[in-house]
């Protein structure tokens, strides 16, 4: 973590002017004060990452300031200026906890050892931070990815065998489905543990702010950008960097991705030195990135260097066999939190939850089972807790048993069913998906499993067709 900004405060006027001018020289923002009330109020309402203090200063004195720091700012690091080299005031400024300790006058060399001593400091001290919250982090994700189903059990093959390299991976599902989960295990795996795993949705954030939330800008690149500020990238330097709904990237901020992953080095806005930077990139989308190329939507070199290794994180109602594992995990972590006494669901309740369909997949889920604990008294839940889901009738045909026009109509109901509860844009792909596995294994029971005759007859290239047999899980029925 690099010194950004520093408080200067001194009542010589000279001392102020030198400072200030040798610091600024070499990029810091400096704030003066005149005395330790002025200085006490510009900590208090501002974030600084050293401050440089006189010990002798009116009002309040230099060692009185440090001891508020600690009170207002307590990870602030504090250098002490003395024109009195005694032992009493070295002992006295290191007691109450000041970094470093000079006496006047000194060469502006000390300085710059300093700050480089205290850049150091700041940096170490926030790995050790991130690798504390990085371990705690692996130890709840072990118990937060639940699934024992086969598809799920070839996620976690595919999380062992690319973690630890370095290569980018594509992670493709619904919403809801745990995408960042899987990056987040994918980073915990890897070599980089201990180094940042820095998180960005591409499709929260305006499209005219997402260019500096990654590249970061200089201070003055434009109006509002009062002091430096470093991007996603440079936060993720030596780490991970998950980008989030990747397909809702604009155009011309992908030529500037691919330009990165290229180079291996960003330029802040409103800057022109280029900073190299070390990051593992793990991109996710909800959407049919290959339809969106072809529509000229998304780069197409591009994609091709994020789809290094995909891994496609089937929708819940195509592992139902999960479902109850997931119902238990979320009913003991909401109690947990709720700091309430444990609830079960009756096996009339977990029946109707393992029949829906689930539009909104995992994150639907939890958040059913949530809004159930809370609004019901009992401590076994029953189906009427769970009043927004239908039961399916005895003798219900599935997805696969029906035509194109009649899966539109379910899945357009249960959206208007769920309204409050999907993310928009889902109904085309979820629509997508279902309709190409039973699609794909029906040409491929037809031709015998020749994916060369299947990929004529679909009309699509043989090696396009390998990748959607292996994402989609299409399984051949066995004679």
């Amino acid at each position: 973590m690099s010194i950004h900004r520093i408080l200067v405060a001194d009542d010589e006027e000279s001392m102020r002017w030198v400072l200030s001018k040798a610091l600024k020289k070499k990029g810091f923002s400096v704030d003066l004060a005149k005395d330790g009330t002025e200085a006490l109020r510009l900590i208090e309402s501002n974030r600084f990452d050293l401050a440089i203090l006189d010990i002798k200063m009116p009002g309040i004195t230099g060692l009185e300031l440090l001891d508020r720091v600690r009170e207002a700012q307590s990870e602030l690091l504090v250098v002490i200026m003395t024109a009195e080299a005694s032992m009493k005031n070295a002992v006295e400024a290191m007691k109450r906890g000041a970094y470093d300790y000079i006496t006047k006058p000194f060469d502006l060399d000390v300085i710059d050892a300093i700050i480089e001593k205290v850049s150091r400091a700041r940096e170490m001290t926030s790995q050790v931070s991130m690798l504390k919250e990085e371990l705690k982090g692996r130890y709840q994700l072990e118990r937060t990815i639940i699934g024992n189903s086969p598809v799920m059990r070839d996620v976690y093959k595919t999380v062992g065998k690319v973690a630890p390299s370095d290569v980018t991976v594509l992670i493709q599902g619904e919403s809801g489905t745990g995408k960042e989960l899987i990056a987040r295990a994918i980073h915990f795996n890897s070599k980089r543990l201990g180094k940042p795993f820095i998180a960005l949705n591409c499709a929260a954030i305006p499209k005219e702010l997402l260019e500096s939330e990654l590249f970061g800008f200089e201070k003055g690149a434009f109006t509002g950008a009062v002091e430096r500020k470093t991007g996603k990238f440079e936060q993720a330097n030596g780490g991970t960097l998950f980008l989030d709904e990747i397909g809702d990237m604009p155009l011309d901020l992908q030529a500037k991705i691919l330009r990165v992953l290229q180079e291996k080095e960003v330029t802040r806005t409103g800057g022109s030195q280029s900073i190299g930077v070390d990051v593992r990139i793990v991109a996710a989308t909800n959407q049919d990135l290959d339809e969106k190329v072809r529509r000229k939507e998304f780069r197409e070199d591009l994609y091709y260097r994020l789809n290094v290794v995909p891994i496609f994180l089937v929708p819940l109602r195509e592992r139902k066999d999960d479902v109850r594992l997931l119902v238990d995990y979320f009913l003991q972590k909401t109690c947990a939190e709720l700091e309430i006494a444990q609830k079960q669901c009756s096996p009339e309740a977990v029946r109707l939850l393992g029949d829906y369909s689930w539009p909104g997949n995992v994150r639907e889920l939890e958040n059913t089972i949530k809004r159930a604990v809370v609004l019901s008294s009992d401590p076994l839940l029953t189906p009427a807790d769970f009043p927004g889901l239908r039961p399916a009738k005895a003798g219900t045909i599935t997805n696969e048993d029906l035509s194109l026009e009649a899966i539109v109509e379910i899945k357009l109901r249960a959206c208007l069913d769920n309204i409050g509860k999907m993310e928009s844009g889902d109904l085309h792909n979820m629509v997508l998906q279902q309709v190409e596995r039973p699609l794909i294994r029906f040409v491929l029971e037809k031709t015998r499993g020749n994916q060369v005759k299947a990929a004529d007859i679909l009309g699509i290239n043989r090696n396009t067709l390998r990748k959607k047999i292996q994402e989609l899980g299409v399984e051949m029925k066995k004679d």
